[in-house]
């Protein structure tokens, strides 16, 4: 129906139920003719790895594409699931092919799974190809990544993969590039008993949050960065002594360090989510680059990194990618290697941890004060939120200063956010569901202290209460 004749990447994180699926989806590609094509030692891929296998393969072919699935909930709890499809530019599937994927699963599950064709288990092997995602991602790391001042240097880096997919690449990495690094757990256990528990008692692999990092951080004073990734290795944590950098700070000091030391990069366009910080938008002023400003979802992104015209783009949940030193595509799907690599590099370059850069950029910008608080919520709330309207917002002024502006659209695709913004001359706050668990997400971000962050925040809780 739409074409796509090249082979099929697929790849599975740790959770239990992600081998399961694996092997269900091969039998289901393979009685359905589909070629898959699968890790040549039968082992974890990270995300990046195939979105980066999917790009490389459709360089230059105007037919026979490739397309990805990754069997990956993400940083969720052991007890999930997921799979994503990943279309042939490299990156998540839009909203259109989603849909419709949807619609197609919806369909046949009523029908008893009846139309489903699946070659029997023990056979699905007969139309499968293999491929070595760790040795060609690590192959071509230098491409994105200038690891050599990181070696020079000498620093003592430590990585937490949290149980996750990659938790073989970081040995191979330091291994191949002679690099001072210690995996200060190497084990894959899909109960991730060993993780921290995050803010609400449940065991999450969230690399952005202080809870299940808190492993790496006990340890942060034996190595000069530290940093981590999730289950599929698309998000990541970046930790040196001063502790855990707030995510939108190092998506700054990314978007910072790249357009100062990458000549490729010059006046390109940052991507960043309508609910990321305004240090980004102040960073980029200060660059002389323009901003793109999307819904949350890496999907917004794939055609500008695909196209080499956003040089750097980031998520405030602590997923970003960013094109190769030369300005060609990388991935166009959240890549946490080389975000971590990155804090390395930035700081054999610059020789100061990334906090203490950050803080730099910060005094010279100006500060602001940024937090995502997450709360539980019901399927009928989060309803309701999801489907928002200005009209639904009754209050005129945020923590004492009017409302100047009610975002429901962003302003670089105008496509929905599924929530609402209201921002004052102070600040701002937002409201949106998680599309994945029963939680709903306020953020909010001060251009004058904590005391008025928290104000704002006050105010946030009040309106979805009147919802």
């Amino acid at each position: 129906m739409h074409s796509i004749t090249g082979p099929l990447f697929v790849g599975r994180d740790t959770h239990a139920i992600s081998e399961q699926t694996f092997y269900v989806t091969l039998e289901v590609l393979a009685g359905n003719g589909v070629a898959a094509t699968t890790d040549a030692q039968n082992s974890l891929t990270p995300t990046p790895a195939v979105s980066r296998a999917i790009i490389e393969y459709n360089i230059g072919r105007s037919d026979g594409f490739a397309d990805g699935i990754i069997i990956t909930p993400s940083h969720n709890p052991p007890e999930d699931g997921g799979l994503k499809y990943n279309s042939p530019h490299g990156g998540p599937a839009g909203t259109e092919t989603t849909s419709w994927i949807e619609a197609s699963a919806n369909i046949l599950l009523k029908q008893g799974l009846t139309g489903v064709r699946r070659l029997a288990s023990g056979r699905s092997g007969a139309i499968a190809r293999t491929y070595d995602y760790l040795g060609k991602y690590i192959e071509q790391l230098p491409t994105i990544v200038n690891l050599e001042p990181i070696r020079s240097a000498g620093l003592k880096i430590g990585v937490d993969p949290l149980g996750g997919a990659a938790v073989h690449y970081w040995g191979r990495l330091a291994d191949r590039f002679k690099l001072d690094l210690t995996v200060t757990d190497d084990t894959v256990d899909p109960t991730f008993k060993t993780i921290p528990r995050d803010w609400d008692g449940k065991i999450r692999m969230d690399c952005s949050s202080k809870y299940p990092m808190e492993r790496l951080l006990a340890i942060k004073e034996k190595f000069d960065i530290a940093f981590a990734n999730d289950t599929d290795a698309d998000r990541h944590g970046i930790v040196d002594t001063n502790g855990l950098i707030e995510p939108n700070s190092y998506l700054a000091l990314c978007a910072h360090y790249l357009g100062m030391t990458r000549p490729a990069f010059a006046a390109k366009t940052i991507g960043k989510t309508i609910v990321s910080s305004s240090i980004i938008d102040r960073v980029a002023a200060a660059l002389g680059s323009g901003v793109f400003e999307v819904p949350v979802g890496f999907k917004w992104f794939v055609d500008g990194l695909g196209k080499g015209e956003i040089a750097f783009c980031g998520e405030e949940s602590a997923g970003s990618s960013y094109l190769c030193r030369d300005g060609a595509v990388w991935t166009t799907d959240k890549d946490g290697l080389i975000a971590a690599l990155l804090a390395a590099e930035m700081m054999a370059v610059e020789q100061m941890p990334p906090t203490a850069q950050f803080a730099e950029i910060s005094a010279k910008l100006g500060p602001t004060y940024y937090a995502r608080v997450d709360h539980p919520a019901e399927k009928a709330l989060r309803d309701r939120l999801g489907s928002i309207t200005s009209d639904n917002i009754a209050v005129t002024s945020l923590a004492g200063a009017p409302i100047v502006r009610k975002e429901t659209t962003a302003s670089g695709n105008g496509a929905k956010i599924g929530g609402i913004k209201l921002s004052t001359e102070k600040g701002w706050i937002a409201v949106r569901p998680s599309g994945t668990e029963d939680i709903y997400k306020v953020y909010a971000e001060s251009f004058e202290s904590d005391d008025h962050l928290s104000a704002l925040q006050v105010d946030a809780q009040m309106i979805v209460r009147t919802l």
